[in-house]
């Protein structure tokens, strides 16, 4: 009967709980607890325990028989509405198990994407804001400037859209704290992240606005990304969830591993492909793999829909640095906010330039020069273009596209997934 009851509605739940307990001899509230936690779902557990049933006095047996009955009856009679009438809601539709093809995907803007978790996006944005300037006065002057440079804020978004998604399948009708609490975590490693990278890349402009390092120096920049680290790990450990703790720690070492394998490879024109993808993973796709799966897990998803969040996650993510990758090609320094072409002249080979090399040895030997003869860099991106490294690179990132819708077909349909599908498009859409 306790299994049945996990797919009741709140209401009907609750009121079936309190019956249930009433029924049983000589409980208590304190004897109450334990059980209930494993046999009912969080809604129906926080009515049942705020409630006047949860203090009463022992019942005699044929009352406890007369509300048994009772309880019994709720039972039978949810379980024939459900038999004779499937649900029209979006969670009726979790069992569907189909996936949306890449060609059949409608582009949704941006602003149409974000609506559905518009309002908790605010609430974040506020929160962060105030996270590096109150505890630390020095910092107050950059903290504007650390979250409000520009940015959609993708990662915590996709937080926000699965956890959505995952409490709708299983029943809640509000996210957690928790959930709340990841979407900040996220936010702010990514953005300690970026500060970071700034300052080993000497970068003065990112997305058109002026990074820390250049406008308060190294020494504000560095601390700044450390206090984020900091923060966040605090937060993470505060979230009291073992496995979601694993998870964003091995982010933030992934991050750590994804920058000395870069720098380690720089002109090695023997860089597979694979170790291009783990060095994507590491750098990008493992941030937004984990915090999707960690948003599941605060649903109390099974582990099937978590690993499905988490590959979402990762494919996701590999698009997204391809398409970036691509871009650094195919844009102009203007819209780029750097020089086009800038990792190839660092030496950091990406999937055009992999792709290129298969059918140019030219394109190989200019890269092992390291660039030292005056037009080599020019002549290097042309070949990119012509020979293939553009357009395949592109079917790359289609193809991780793909994989990350198919990894949504758990979900049921409904504002959530549809957001989280269009995030693929609106990834892609940058190509062209």
């Amino acid at each position: 009967m306790t299994t049945q009851l996990r797919s009741f509605s709140s209401s009907k739940q609750a009121q079936c709980s309190q019956l249930m307990f009433q029924a049983q001899p000589g409980r208590n509230r304190a004897q109450l607890v334990p059980s209930f936690r494993s046999g009912f779902s969080g809604q129906s557990r926080k009515t049942l325990l705020g409630s006047p049933q949860a203090d009463a006095l022992e019942l005699s047996r044929a009352d406890r028989s007369s509300v048994a009955v009772q309880a019994v009856s709720i039972l039978q009679e949810t379980t024939s509405e459900e038999n004779r009438e499937p649900q029209s809601n979006a969670l009726a539709s979790s069992s569907d198990g189909e996936s949306v093809s890449l060609a059949d995907l409608p582009r949704i803007p941006i602003a149409t994407i974000t609506g559905p978790c518009q309002a908790d996006m605010d609430q974040m944005n506020k929160n962060l804001r105030t996270i590096v300037g109150e505890r630390h006065p020095l910092l107050l002057a950059a903290a504007d400037q650390i979250f409000g440079a520009g940015g959609k804020k993708l990662r915590p978004m996709l937080v926000f859209l699965i956890a959505h998604a995952t409490a709708q399948k299983a029943g809640l009708t509000e996210l957690t704290q928790e959930h709340l609490r990841l979407a900040e975590i996220t936010e702010m490693i990514h953005t300690a992240s970026l500060v970071h990278d700034d300052v080993l890349d000497e970068c003065n402009v990112r997305r058109g606005a002026e990074t820390i390092n250049s406008m308060y120096g190294t020494r504000v920049a560095v601390l700044a990304g450390d206090f984020l680290f900091a923060q966040s790990s605090w937060y993470l450990a505060n979230l009291d969830n073992l496995e979601v703790i694993k998870l964003i720690s091995q982010v933030i070492a992934d991050f750590a591993h994804g920058e000395i394998s870069q720098a380690a490879s720089l002109f090695d024109c023997d860089v597979t492909f694979e170790e291009y993808t783990d060095k994507s993973f590491f750098k990008t796709a493992s941030l937004i793999a984990a915090s999707c799966r960690s948003a599941a897990v605060f649903s109390g998803m099974p582990d099937e829909v978590k690993q499905d969040m988490y590959d979402y996650g990762k494919h996701l993510g590999l698009a997204f640095q391809v398409v970036d990758d691509i871009l650094d090609f195919t844009q102009t320094e203007e819209q780029l906010g750097k020089p086009q072409g800038q990792d190839l002249a660092s030496g950091n080979l990406t999937a055009p330039v992999l792709f290129a090399m298969q059918g140019s040895n030219e394109l190989r030997e200019i890269i092992e020069t390291e660039f030292l003869e005056e037009g080599s860099l020019q002549r290097a991106l042309e070949l990119v273009e012509t020979t293939g490294g553009i357009e395949k690179s592109r079917e790359l990132a289609k193809q991780e596209g793909q994989k990350a819708l198919d990894a949504l077909h758990s979900l049921p349909h409904g504002e959530y997934r549809r957001s989280l599908e269009g995030m693929v498009g609106y990834v892609l859409e940058r190509l062209y």
